[in-house]
């Protein structure tokens, strides 16, 4: 049990199909006690319910800083310790440069990098004054190759952000223990690609893949494990890929 007794807190984690529904199970097959924070009470407590005993589901819109600082106080005054955070929580839009209206950004943006940032920010002090904790940003492969399938430039700018203040913070806060690192997962096969990929969209894609599928939303799941886990204990600011060989660099 890599996690006996951790809580662990995954943010964007009530999707059915979702990455961060898939690594709440990883992480509570280990023995953590997991907070799944998602924008619907219902949905959050629903797959804190589906975990298992234990487990706590609450509200939180990780654009708005109070509802990540109560929820994080929410979490402490259930188990006093917060031991790991993943920054799943993301959205995408599939638009092109040229295309892209103000709220578009905004709405990318504030998701995938002020959410990183807010729900870090509120759990820091709590690690840091513990000397010990373990944070998981999720970027992407679009990050790195400039643009993936679904994201626009927009989502690309903005998982690549994450990776910057990942290793910023990563280097902030290495003194006190805390460990931060980044994970860029390539073509996953979640909600949010489901149902987009025509058979002939997949077989083309999968030609650039080496291990010759697309990823499973467990795939993800396992990589965060991995890093918030012990396991990877004297590894802070890097970026673990997680895309069967789509970008090898």
């Amino acid at each position: 049990m890599l996690l006996e007794n951790k809580v662990v807190i995954v943010t964007g984690a009530a999707s059915p199909r979702g990455i961060g529904k898939a690594t709440a199970k990883a992480l509570a097959a280990h023995g953590a006690r997991v907070v799944v924070l998602d924008l619907r009470l219902e949905d959050a407590e629903q797959a804190a319910r589906d975990l298992g005993e234990g487990h706590l589901g609450l509200a939180c819109d990780v654009t708005d800083r109070s509802a990540c600082d109560a929820a994080v106080q929410a979490a402490l005054t259930k188990y006093d310790r917060i031991d790991g955070l993943i920054n799943n929580a993301g959205i995408t839009q599939p638009l092109r440069t040229l295309d892209i209206q103000a709220g578009n950004f905004d709405a990318v943006v504030d998701v995938n990098l002020r959410g990183t940032l807010y729900m870090s920010q509120a759990v820091l002090p709590h690690m840091k004054a513990h000397k010990g904790g373990s944070i998981v940003c999720m970027s992407s492969v679009s990050a790195q190759r400039g643009g993936g399938i679904f994201g626009g430039p927009h989502y690309s700018a903005a998982k690549a952000g994450v990776l910057g203040l990942a290793k910023a913070m990563a280097r902030e806060f290495g003194g006190d223990n805390v460990r931060i690192n980044s994970i860029t997962p390539g073509l996953i096969q979640t909600d949010i690609t489901g149902d987009k990929l025509t058979p002939e969209m997949r077989a083309e894609i999968i030609k650039g893949i080496p291990l010759g599928r697309l990823g499973d939303a467990a795939d993800v799941a396992n990589a965060c494990l991995f890093l918030i886990s012990d396991l990877s204990a004297y590894m802070t600011g890097i970026t673990l890929d997680v895309n069967g060989g789509m970008l090898i660099h």
